[in-house]
């Protein structure tokens, strides 16, 4: 399985290092969040990668809803729970919960299928920043703090009317920014597709923290700074 370069496991418990989460970031979901960075001061594995590693290990379910509650740190050994009512929970020793996922309907465990529909899907969350937020946060005149970018991922969800397509295709359908104060809330809607037809759809939340009023000068900085980190990266390996 293409993960398995992502984690470890250690009697039956998954752990993920610094170094696995951050490749997993830049090389299957194109994100150069400097939160994935191994040496960020408030360092998380990225969700998609927590995500992946439910699908991978509990199959693919038509209607699933991830709900993400905390930010998972380098090297925590975490339990991937199945419970009897068909829901999954991930927690750490300690009994904290980091992510709920509810499932319903028909179920797969088809590699190729579930790698499949993995790497689309989080190939399109990984262009949260620049491509989806920062047209969404120009539009609304607010922008996160330069120096403390905090994008958080809140939960996802989608609804598929198969299960058996091995190429699917996903794209952005709509998307929308509500502003709360200093707080916003971003939605984005996409659809699945395969061989024309429409197969399913789903959204994903996230949050955004500590808005201010937009400052273009600031902003085209950071999005330089992605795309250098970007071509930094992908020199390097």
């Amino acid at each position: 399985m293409f993960l398995d370069k992502f984690h470890q496991v250690h009697d039956g418990r998954i752990s993920i290092s610094a170094e696995q989460a951050s490749h997993f970031a830049k090389q299957v979901a194109g994100d150069y969040n400097p939160i994935h960075n191994p040496d960020a001061r408030r360092f998380c594995v990225p969700g998609d990668l927590l995500f992946a590693l439910v699908l991978s290990k509990f199959g693919l379910s038509q209607c699933m809803t991830f709900h993400f509650r905390s930010m998972v740190g380098a090297e925590v050994a975490l339990d991937f729970q199945e419970h009897d009512d068909g829901s999954i929970r991930v927690t750490d020793q300690q009994g904290k919960v980091y992510l709920e996922v509810e499932r319903s309907g028909g179920l797969t465990h088809d590699e190729e299928v579930i790698a499949a529909f993995t790497r689309r899907y989080v190939a399109f969350s990984g262009k949260n920043f620049p491509h989806y937020l920062k047209p969404l946060m120009q539009t609304h005149g607010v922008m996160f703090n330069p120096q403390r970018p905090l994008v958080i991922y809140d939960s996802m969800g989608f609804s598929l009317d198969r299960l058996d397509v091995e190429d699917p295709g996903l794209e952005l359908q709509d998307s929308s920014f509500e502003v709360l104060g200093k707080r916003g809330e971003a939605l984005l809607e996409f659809g699945l597709t395969a061989c024309g037809h429409n197969i399913g759809r789903g959204s994903k939340k996230l949050v955004v923290s500590g808005l201010r009023d937009y400052d273009t000068a600031a902003m085209d900085e950071i999005v330089c700074e992605f795309y250098r980190l970007k071509a930094a990266y992908e020199a390097a390996v």
